[in-house]
């Protein structure tokens, strides 16, 4: 499995930001738009181009076009957090959704919803911040595989080893886009050094005295 690690200096400091306990949730969500954005330029890099000719208000002038739809699927609740750059860097994107719900206990997930529009012909793009122990993406690409997708990339913001193993082993032809390989999970499978809960820290609903 393809695992491409951002070195773009503005994602390592968004990155750097991101994992500072005392950033508030309104500076972590514009943080996070702009790593998002960022890597989707690197996850987007080879899409396939329509060569066309348009119209300029001079002359007509050679022009090219992304050719296949793009597919963004967050998984909820966290990965909604990085649909928004999705939807105004893209020019042809339709949207599913895959609902998973970690056990804190056990950590591991179990599927609530799904949603997902036509994927065959599409390029699937899998929106999950944080791939910890891969469970939740191996579900989730389980079900894109399924539903018809091919070629799907992952983009996240922090992966730990453990994750990317796990996914590797089961989908091996996935690429994983991320701004970092942390060193790995502690004894309740979060990722260390990590940034804690994602979706707690973007929504503001994470306890401040006990980040994660």
């Amino acid at each position: 499995m393809p695992l491409q690690v951002s070195r773009h200096p503005i994602v390592q400091d968004c990155l750097g930001r991101l994992r500072d306990r005392r950033t508030k949730p309104d500076e972590f969500r514009v943080l996070a738009s702009k790593a998002i954005t960022l890597l989707l330029y690197e996850a987007t890099a080879d899409l396939t181009l329509r060569p066309a000719r348009v119209e300029t208000p001079l002359q007509e002038a050679e022009a090219a076009f992304v050719e296949r739809e793009v597919v963004a699927i967050p998984v909820l609740r966290a990965g909604l957090g990085l649909l928004g750059p999705v939807l105004e860097l893209l020019p042809r994107v339709s949207v599913g959704y895959i609902g998973l719900e970690r056990d804190e206990e056990t950590a591991v997930a179990r599927i609530y919803y799904r949603k997902l529009p036509p994927l065959r012909g599409k390029v699937p793009l899998l929106l999950d911040p944080m791939l910890a122990t891969g469970g939740s993406a191996v579900q989730a690409l389980d079900l894109i595989r399924e539903a018809g997708g091919e070629g799907t990339r992952m983009v996240c913001v922090v992966a730990a080893p453990e994750g990317v193993r796990r996914v590797e082993a089961h989908h091996p032809q996935v690429t994983v886009y991320t701004a970092a390989l942390d060193r790995g999970l502690n004894d309740r499978a979060f990722i260390v050094p990590g940034l804690g809960d994602f979706g707690d820290r973007l929504f503001g609903t994470a306890d401040q005295a006990s980040l994660l």
